[in-house]
């Protein structure tokens, strides 16, 4: 992570068993113990195993990985919907465990807001009730509450939808309601828990794409739970993979793909289209850049640079950033060589 980053949210050395009496086991779990040796000795579940993320302001950090994997525990741990066993968790520098439950209350209402996968709306209340609903709990007064309510029904496509019901609404439009609900507060942090899941892909996308959208306005600090690799690649900017409730790999999108930790994040990956996925920026030599010749920009995709590079002479091309300026080459032979996915020693089975 770049050092100019100021980190937002700090999680260090975070743990959560579940179980009848937590404390007398986390000893042990700290020691070393894994989570199918604490059920079976102790009956207890492991949950989290020394999570620690730092995660930047105003960035998409996604925290991905398969059911069970524990990241739906940890993103309830940032708003302290369930209480760690061991560790830290800083917001802005602040202890959020140290909160009380004035300033808990106030953590909830005013910097933070989510959105749920099963949309989280209430089916009594109207569209615009709904958008209201987080404004009226900080207090805001009815006419200021329409007023911004209104703006962020239109902002997620549902003008003149104000009066309706949930249950007159599609799945896709459901989840955009829940989405104007939570940017309305203007909380700076969203926490998003597999909020896109229950979508079908097309709408799936459409969502990603009003979420990006909205996030090159208003960069918020998104913290985002996935099972889906694809969705992950495509809107972190960062990306933390559990298994087990542990972090596995965390990193740029580009780094998971190009240096996947061990075989486990290297079956993880092994059927992305890696074309579309991975930057001439991952791939480029530094050296040997004389800025002449045809260019590329950093960002461009592999699919998209093989073309140009199979025109170029010698097929190569100079790589430039996003100001013009020349930082390195790629060569044909080296996009080619990258579709190929790295080989796993052996398979690891992957079971949702």
């Amino acid at each position: 992570m770049a050092d100019h980053d100021n980190i937002k949210v700090k999680i260090k050395s975070l743990y959560k068993v579940f179980g009848d009496n937590p404390q007398s086991v986390i000893g042990e779990v700290q020691q070393g113990m894994g989570k199918p040796e604490l059920l079976e000795k102790h009956g207890h579940v492991l949950g989290l195993n020394n999570i620690s993320l730092e995660i930047p302001e105003r960035k998409i950090q996604v925290i991905m990985g398969l059911s069970g994997s524990g990241k739906s525990t940890l993103i309830r741990h940032i708003n302290r919907l369930i209480e760690p066993t061991a560790g830290e968790i800083w917001i802005d520098g602040e202890d959020v465990l140290s909160m009380d439950e004035a300033a808990l209350r106030d953590l909830r209402r005013f910097k933070t807001s989510m959105v749920f996968q099963k949309f989280g709306l209430l089916p009594h209340r109207t569209v615009q009730q709904n958008v209201e609903y987080g404004l009226k709990i900080q207090g805001v007064a009815d006419a200021e509450a329409h007023e911004r309510s209104a703006r962020w029904i239109a902002r997620v496509g549902l003008a003149g939808f104000e009066d309706h019901y949930p249950g007159q609404l599609s799945g896709g439009m459901q989840q955009r309601v829940g989405l104007a609900r939570a940017l309305a507060t203007d909380a700076e942090i969203l926490l998003m828990d597999e909020a896109f899941s229950a979508l079908d892909p097309l709408i799936r996308t459409d969502m990603q794409n009003i979420l990006l959208d909205l996030q090159e306005e208003l960069h918020k600090t998104i913290i985002f739970i996935t099972h889906d690799l694809d969705e992950a690649l495509r809107i972190g900017d960062n990306i933390a993979i559990l298994r087990d409730g542990a972090v596995i790999q965390e990193g740029d999108p580009q780094e998971i793909i190009m240096t996947p930790a061990d075989d486990y994040i290297t079956d993880f990956i092994r059927d992305i289209n890696r074309s579309k996925v991975i930057k001439v920026r991952s791939i480029m030599s530094p050296g040997g850049v004389s800025g002449q010749g045809a260019q590329i920009p950093a960002d461009t995709s592999l699919e998209a640079a093989l073309a140009p590079l199979s025109k170029a002479e010698n097929q190569t091309c100079t790589v430039v950033d996003k100001s013009g300026a020349p930082v390195g080459t790629v060569s044909l032979n080296g996009a080619i060589a990258a579709l190929t996915p790295p080989e796993s020693d052996e398979p690891v089975a992957m079971q949702y």
